[in-house]
């Protein structure tokens, strides 16, 4: 079952064009290593002024910010489950990551979103099962809000990409 909204690509996210680019953050939400440090670098010192005053975020849970010297006028941060083993409610907490980001997509009436495969770097979420579930809320997501034009998934490899892909021809 595919859907021609749903998009995969293998490059850095932070030269992604859309609406949106996801963050795979840490809880502080000020920075760290991976995804998180490449899009604080590049977005520069007004993104981690304004995530000061954020508060933090926890795990499972969203928050938007501008998107700065980013193509993307929005970053949504959202922080992830480390894998533990899949019994301390690592599924609910990443489907949870999932729902959150799309639930700002819809409140900000972005019509375009890229996502990390989050959790599956040194946070240690199997990719597949990442990927599975971040596919399964896509699909929700689509057919929840009409708005949404396009979700796409950015790879950081191609060990990446075959589980994202493996993951679209699922129901």
């Amino acid at each position: 079952m595919t859907d021609s909204r749903i998009q995969l690509t293998e490059e850095d996210i932070t030269g992604i064009q859309a609406d949106a680019i996801v963050n795979a953050a840490n809880n502080s939400l000020l920075g760290g290593g991976g995804v998180d440090g490449a899009i604080h670098r590049v977005a520069g010192p007004e993104l981690l002024a304004q995530c000061r005053t954020l508060g933090g975020c926890p795990t499972g849970e969203a928050r938007i910010t501008k998107g700065y010297n980013l193509p993307a006028a929005w970053v949504i941060h959202t922080v992830g489950p480390v894998w533990r083993g899949g019994t301390q409610r690592e599924p609910e907490l990443l489907a949870r990551c999932y729902r959150n980001c799309f639930s700002l997509v819809r409140e900000h009436g972005l019509r375009s979103v890229a996502f990390p495969a989050i959790s599956t770097g040194v946070y240690g979420y199997p990719k597949e099962e990442a990927a599975r579930i971040a596919i399964q809320e896509a699909r929700r997501a689509l057919a929840e809000n009409e708005n949404l034009a396009r979700v796409l998934f950015v790879c950081f490899n191609s060990d990446t990409r075959l589980a994202y892909e493996k993951a679209l021809t699922e129901p």
